[in-house]
């Protein structure tokens, strides 16, 4: 049977509040196979964007353990991390995260250049025309639409060809129309990549694309519901 792409096991996250823990997930478990697309949908608070961080290694659980491939998240050294963020996940964002003073087209290069990786210029222009945006190159993040720019964010994040793609509610500030342009982007890059994608959402059209459906309230697993 072949490893999961990424996989949680009986992760639990607790922070201090006042010197008070507060537990934000509880023993959660979950696998998702390579080019797989599953959704996280509950209520603000319940723990989604949290599940969202620790499945791309951008935080780690206080018990529990996070896998890619079948390797812990939490066993690997500082480089390794910056190395795996950098080059084996892509991140998608409700507020975009574009960095203002660059072009649209410095902004899909900029993982390449941090990673080292040549001809970065020339995948950065592929990654654009894949969604549609090659004739903005040039321009500034002011310059777009909303959709347009979460377009950008989509090619930035799959510039490096990511092994997982994580999106935190990828359409939550847009109309619906535009909303559905993305979704078919998320769509396409497990289906043309191969990414394994986890998404949080709100929205019943967005969970609407994936393999899987986990419902979260307070912070733990309340259902799983395959397509």
């Amino acid at each position: 049977m072949p490893v999961a792409r990424v996989e949680l096991r009986a992760v639990s996250k607790s922070y201090s509040n006042g010197g008070q823990p507060v537990e934000v997930l509880h023993d959660i478990s979950l696998a998702a196979a390579p080019g797989s697309i599953t959704a996280l949908v509950g209520r603000s608070g319940c723990g989604k964007t949290t599940l969202l961080n620790l499945a791309g290694a951008m935080d780690f659980p206080t018990s529990g353990e996070v896998l890619i491939d079948g390797r812990s998240t939490s066993s690997l050294s500082d480089s390794e991390l910056t190395a795996l963020r950098r080059r084996r996940v892509g991140f998608v964002f409700q507020f975009f995260q574009l960095m203002p003073t660059l072009t649209v087209l410095e902004n899909v290069e900029l993982p390449l250049l941090l990673a080292g990786v040549a001809k970065s210029s020339s995948i950065a222009h592929d990654r654009l025309g894949w969604v549609g945006l090659e004739d903005f190159a040039s321009r500034l993040p002011f310059q777009l639409s909303g959709g347009q720019m979460q377009r950008v964010a989509i090619a930035r994040a799959l510039v490096h060809s990511p092994d997982v793609l994580i999106a935190d509610e990828p359409t939550g500030n847009l109309d619906t129309s535009t909303g559905d342009q993305i979704l078919r982007l998320i769509a396409e890059s497990a289906s043309r990549f191969g990414a394994t994608v986890l998404m949080a959402t709100h929205s019943a059209e967005a969970a609407a694309i994936a393999q899987v459906r986990i419902s979260l309230r307070d912070g733990r697993i309340q259902s799983v519901d395959p397509a």
